[in-house]
């Protein structure tokens, strides 16, 4: 079927393939159809041949620096280990002068972003990051400043009855250019109430990524899965993330999150943790789904390396990046590493049969040719 070999006679499979080979746009019923295969090769093939139609054989990279500024937090979701209260031994915030300082000691790497998220900590005004954006922009002018999730945004809004819209101008005015994709998690609300239940609503989180793209500004979209969501709200999720594609085209990549449970209060469910068959799956089936996303990424920080290197035969085109330092997902026990080097990612890339391009946030190529 258009160069897809099924290893199933499914007929609804069969039928799903027909339509990505046709360039057709793949429906609820159809995403629901691919979850419940075990033909996780014939996924891929379909994953694989979108990939091939919209980026060739070219596999993107971004050298850039994580910055977890703070790890109080107000909300404490069940699905996080990051996440302190103010008077715990392990709490910080940093002050704007470490912010910066870490900022300015990677001058010399060339980077191309600065991501940062943290906690919604209630000591952190509106004024601390107007100044970050201020302070990291003089530090390294050139450099694309991607933060705050719209979880911290809203929180942002609330303490300051504004709205969301009035604090994203602010900060863009600032020096904020992009917003990462953190806090979607899974939209259902039934997942929500059991995952995070203090965390703004998935509406929510989608109305601030639409009033983002309407500035101007460019985001990304995640989903965190592997815990306690069906393949029905898993199709919602991505469903919904197209739907919003459809109306701003502000999204830049989607980039599915494998959950870690350890030290976490999800982890006493029972909770292992994510297979490479799982993640493989989600990644191709992403590919498919959200047919107006231009890219997929594997973040190599939560499914390793080398599972990421593999993901790029099914569907993936972007691996993130040097991240330099990153606190999230290891403090929820993953066992990565915090850094990769230019030429490591390189090499994975390469030595997989494809084509390394170095990019800034937007995809604008910064080198190639390597």
């Amino acid at each position: 079927m258009g160069g897809i070999t099924l290893s199933s006679s499914s007929a609804s499979l069969t039928a799903v393939a027909a339509k990505v080979a046709a360039g057709q746009r793949l429906s609820a019923e159809d995403g629901l159809v691919l979850f419940q295969s075990n033909d996780l090769l014939a996924i891929g093939q379909m994953a694989h041949m979108v990939r091939l139609r919209k980026n060739s054989r070219k596999t993107y990279f971004i050298a850039n620096r994580h910055i977890n500024h703070t790890n109080i937090c107000v909300n404490r979701c069940q699905l996080c280990a990051f996440g302190r209260n103010a008077n715990d031994v392990c709490a910080y915030a940093l002050t704007l002068d470490e912010i910066e300082a870490k900022a300015r000691s990677c001058a010399n790497l060339n980077l191309s972003e600065l991501h940062i998220v943290g906690g919604l900590n209630p000591d952190l005004t509106l004024d601390y990051y107007l100044e970050m954006m201020q302070r990291l922009r003089r530090a390294l002018p050139g450099v694309v400043i991607q933060s705050l999730t719209a979880v911290e945004i809203e929180y942002l809004a609330r303490q300051h009855h504004m709205s969301c819209r009035q604090v994203l101008a602010a900060l863009k005015e600032a020096g904020l250019d992009s917003l990462p994709g953190g806090g979607a998690e899974v939209f259902a609300p039934r997942v929500r109430k059991i995952i995070c239940s203090n965390k703004i609503d998935g509406d929510t989180w989608l109305s601030v990524h639409r009033a983002a793209h309407e500035l101007g500004m460019r985001t990304n979209a995640t989903m965190l899965y592997g815990h306690v969501e069906t393949i029905e709200e898993r199709v919602d999720h991505l469903l919904r993330l197209r739907e919003l594609q459809d109306h701003t085209g502000g999204f830049l990549t989607f980039i599915p999150l494998a959950f870690h449970p350890r030290n976490t209060s999800l982890e006493s469910l029972g909770m292992s943790g994510t297979t490479g068959y799982d993640d493989l799956k989600v990644l191709a089936i992403a590919r498919l789904l959200l047919d107006n996303f231009d890219h997929i990424k594997s973040f190599w920080i939560y499914v390793g390396a080398k599972l990421a290197q593999i993901s790029l035969s099914f569907g993936v085109d972007d691996l993130d990046g040097t991240v330099v330092e990153e606190k999230i997902a290891h403090d929820a026990g993953a066992d990565t590493g915090q850094s990769m080097t230019k030429n490591e990612l390189i090499h994975l890339i390469k030595s997989a049969g494809f084509r390394p391009v170095q990019r800034d946030t937007l995809y604008n190529v910064v080198e190639e040719g390597f």
